[in-house]
């Protein structure tokens, strides 16, 4: 088949035939029949040519012990396979609408919308415009390396068959390898014997900086200056080509210069918050491993470009710029100048490359001449592409260096910063031991008191406390904090202020919160104010009281002299984490929506009365439970006054290697997200703004309300968290190594215990996903009052029609909404509302049903849709998915019943937990 005629149709199809093959040559021919014959039946019943899945139910409880693994194993396998050939559709489609130009938002809409405004309007948009993903350890990725490993060697052949032009006996090569890693997929174990530890975690994420990311990240700047030259070109008026720092990297030396708009951070090896065992030891090494790839990165590069630069001596004439550079690099390593000299006589440019690599590989290790820091790396790779220009070697400059001096602009000698995290609370226990060692009794001061004191102890010349205690001698808590602190200032030594400045607070709610880590990194050396400050303290504000209080805690913050001065050297800019997964988790969605974007509007005008920048920080999860989806729609829909710019957001679990494993998806991610937020500050800057009406503000307000009224009353209804533990798979799921975090914070069974994460992977591995859209129903019903004879119902729907065609907020809330209600299944899930006790299924399920049936009544008729997903895309994503999914879901129940009767094998438990990951990857979500 000719690589062009391919079709997602047909890798389904082929790698399904494939699987199949390799099942029954692996296990039995009745195993495979097995597999046919549940399949078969799931399609027959979704198409309407059954009646019920009671023969689905009596196959499955015929099944074998052995032959249920079996079941479980390839049913899961082929969704990973199916993915795969998901993911090449989408490159497809990426492929041919760049091809076409014509790809939906992207990198060449931002174009569209700089072409019309004027130079000095471009200029100070991209000046300020900064998106910087934040890839998180949180444990959300429910496939182990070694499969992954092997579903990349899939995605790899797939590519091939599609984009090359093979002959037969190529394909039919192809095509073996594929057959081999699929075998080795099916004999490999697919879950993991032990918990993966932080250094794992921090490796995963690694593995996608220095991979797709660090490859990929040149074509994006590249991608932009082309198609704002393209797009100035069109409106005739050559001024307004915009000016900035960094390489021009298009096609033409006349295109437009961009600067830099992207940086990644990371809180892998870093992000203590709930995890014990990220350890001092633990960061040590994430910066060392950091460090070392990315200068194995460089030293790739600079070998490449050695090959590539050399010109002869009697054909270029130097800029003095560049000579000087050259006498400086020959004085920092004059024996390796020497020696690159000799080596390449007559081709200057060579043994100058040869020279920048030696101090590149000495930036690590001991021996004198290594660079101080990447400005003084970037600065000569800068000076070198301009004596190239200026030699008319414009396309070497432009193909071989300004893709480095990108990569360099990005990611530095430390490829992602990382960011400290811990709770609150272990700050507080830490500062009241410690300052419990000098007498001082913090414990039994009240808040303003705290706040006095942690301010003049900052603002006083030697520090209150003694950071390096005797272990012996304080909890286990404190020393785990005081250590980490007193070696903050170390890190920052070894590999830059840099390289780890940001500090988040988990579960802020008072201004002590804040200080007590500004009055610890004082104690460690970290600020000197008013001079500096080496540390951004990050509240992160995710419970209702928190978001509530927001304005108080952060004017009394800027009023403070001593947070104030350390603001001031921190540039005037606050960075501020709102988190919507325990948002979410605590007032369900549709409050936690408009709790974040009414509060993320009210920070922005606190920062704005006290003449301080406002950095936001967006903690979304990967599931649309905990603040996912598209991330282009959830920038655009947020509220003009929070677009200053700079905007932060974090990536985690499977979302990573969703978007960021394939380097085509990876660079469409990146120009999506780059996309939405330059046109987000243009839109934020220009007067005519439409204003959201106070009108629909009051809607928002009265249903989310109510919607949280009615969230909360379910939780909190006796008996709830018995039917969450009977109806979910969440034992299993706390039994699985998927993170090195713990499930639960505490290791009590409360909702309020539990993590977002294992909340939302149970809801989602029951088909019911009732983190995405219960309560909904209720919140818009209040707004319209149907029962209310004194409002005009019809009048208040055309006012929610209205907001969702003209309110983006409003619109991508619903829309999230909807993709919930879509792929929810209420026929599954009272499958295992039927695990409860009578008493139990009659208390939550009819309500959790009737909620879901006018949700999508309530939905369609506010989106002038008759089904909720109009996407026709989703609609067939859904349909080859569901059919497949509901044999896992329901051999999953019938597994979960026998357990809470004790009559499970030990391999009917291996299945059970297969099942578990094999609806993860049918779903393409957990957590």
């Amino acid at each position: 088949m000719s690589h062009s005629e391919r079709s997602v149709e047909d890798d389904v199809r082929e790698l399904a035939a494939l699987l199949g093959d390799v099942v029954e040559r692996q296990t039995s021919r009745d195993a495979f029949e097995a597999v046919e014959s549940l399949r078969t039946d799931a399609i027959d019943y979704r198409r309407g040519s059954l009646d019920s899945r009671d023969p689905l139910r009596e196959r499955l409880s015929g099944l074998d012990p052995e032959t249920t693994r079996t079941v479980a194993r390839a049913f899961g396998t082929y969704f990973e396979l199916v993915n795969l050939a998901e993911e090449r559709q989408r490159i497809r489609t990426v492929r041919a609408g760049r091809n076409a130009g014509e790809l939906p938002d992207g990198l060449g809409t931002a174009a569209e919308a700089l072409a019309d405004a004027d130079p000095e309007t471009v200029e100070a948009v991209l000046s300020d415009v900064r998106v910087i993903p934040t890839f998180t350890a949180h444990p959300t990725e429910a496939r182990r390396k070694t499969v992954k490993s092997k579903l990349r060697r899939v995605a790899r052949a797939l590519s091939d068959l599609d984009e090359r032009r093979l002959i037969d006996d190529e394909e039919a090569a192809v095509w073996g390898d594929l057959e081999a890693v699929v075998e080795s997929l099916w004999s490999t174990r697919t879950v993991r014997e032990r918990r993966p530890t932080p250094s794992d975690e921090a490796r995963n994420v690694r593995w996608y900086l220095e991979g797709p990311l660090y490859d990929v990240l040149p074509d994006v700047y590249d991608e932009l200056t082309t198609v704002m030259a393209d797009a100035t070109a069109d409106t005739g008026d050559d001024e307004s080509t915009p000016s900035g720092s960094g390489a021009g990297v298009g096609h033409g030396e006349e295109s437009p210069t961009v600067p830099s708009l992207l940086s990644f951070r990371s809180w892998a090896g870093s992000d203590r918050d709930g995890n014990p065992y990220v350890t001092v030891e633990t960061t040590d090494e994430t910066l060392a491993r950091q460090r070392r790839a990315v200068l194995d990165r460089y030293d790739e590069d600079l070998l490449a470009l050695a090959g590539s630069v050399s010109a002869d001596a009697d054909r270029v004439d130097h800029t003095e710029a560049f000579a000087t550079l050259v006498e400086d690099h020959h004085d920092a390593v004059p024996t390796v100048a020497r020696r690159a000299n000799e080596d390449h006589p007559s081709e200057p440019y060579r043994a100058f490359v040869s020279v920048v690599r030696a101090r590149v590989q000495r930036v690590a290790d001991p021996r004198p001449g290594g660079y101080d820091d990447a400005t003084a790396f970037q600065r000569a790779l800068e000076t070198l592409a301009a004596d190239l220009r200026a030699n008319d070697l414009a396309a070497v400059a432009r193909e071989e260096v300004d893709p480095l001096v990108r990569r360099v602009e990005t990611f530095g000698f430390v490829l992602a910063p990382l960011d400290l995290r811990d709770h609150r609370e272990n700050h507080t226990e830490a500062v009241t031991e410690l300052l419990a060692r000098e007498d001082t009794d913090y414990a039994g001061m009240d808040e303003d008191e705290r706040v006095q004191f942690l301010t003049d102890a900052i603002l006083a010349d030697e520090t209150v406390v003694d950071l390096q205690p005797d272990p012996d001698a304080v909890s286990d808590t404190t020393a785990r904090v005081a250590g980490r602190f007193d070696a903050l200032a170390g890190w920052q030594a070894e590999y830059g202020v840099g390289a780890i400045d940001a500090y988040c607070i988990s579960m802020t709610e008072t201004v002590s919160h804040v200080l007590e880590v500004l009055f610890l990194a004082d104690a460690a050396g970290v600020v000197s104010l008013p001079d500096h400050c080496g540390v951004d303290v990050v509240p992160l504000l995710e419970t209702a009281s928190a978001l509530s209080n927001a304005r108080e805690i952060l004017g009394t913050l800027f009023e403070n002299e001593a947070y104030g001065a350390a603001l001031a050297a921190r540039g005037g800019t606050q960075e501020v984490m709102l988190g919507y997964s325990d948002s979410n988790k605590e007032n369900g969605p549709l409050a936690a929506s408009w709790y974040l974007h009414r509060n993320a509007r009210r920070l922005a005008r606190v920062a704005d009365d006290f003449d301080v920048e406002l950095r936001l920080f967006h903690g979304r999860g990967g599931s649309l439970s905990r603040g996912g989806g598209p991330m282009n729609d959830a920038l655009l829909a947020l509220p003009a006054e929070t677009a200053t710019g700079e905007v932060k957001f974090t990536e985690q679990g499977e979302a990573i290697a969703e978007k960021f494993a394939t380097p085509q998806i990876a660079r469409r991610e990146l120009g999506l997200m780059v996309d939405a937020q330059i046109r987000a500050r243009l839109r934020a800057g220009r007067e005519d703004t439409p204003e959201v009406q106070p009108e629909w503000r009051d809607a928002m307000t009265t249903a989310a309300e109510a919607a949280r009224e009615t969230y909360r009353d379910l939780l909190e209804t006796d008996g709830f968290v018995e039917y969450f533990e009977t109806t979910t798979p969440i034992g299993v799921i706390e039994e699985l190594n998927l993170g090195s975090r713990p499930a639960s914070r505490t290791g009590e069974r409360t909702v309020e215990d539990l993590r977002a994460i294992p909340w939302v992977f149970s809801w989602t591995q029951s088909r019911a996903i009732l983190p995405g859209w219960f309560s909904v129903a209720s919140g818009l019903d209040a707004y319209l009052a149907p029962e209310d004879p004194d409002v005009d119902t019809d009048e208040r729907l055309a006012t929610l029609r209205e907001m969702y065609r003209e309110w983006p907020f409003f619109r991508t809330t619903l829309d999230n909404v909807s993709v919930s209600l879509a792929r929810a299944d209420m026929g599954i899930a009272a499958e295992y509302a039927a695990l409860a006790d009578d008493s139990l299924r009659e208390r939550f399920f009819p309500r959790v049903e009737a909620e879901y049936d006018r949700a999508r009544t309530l939905v369609a008729e506010i989106t002038e849709r008759a089904d909720p997903l109009e996407r026709e895309w989703f609609r067939e994503n859904l349909d080859r998915r569901n059919p497949y999914v509901d044999p896992l879901s329901l051999l999953q129940v019938s597994l979960l019943d026998r357990e809470a009767d004790g009559e499970l094998t030990d391999v009917e438990r291996r299945a059970l937990r297969l099942t578990v990951t094999g609806i993860a990857s049918g779903m393409k979500n957990t957590g």
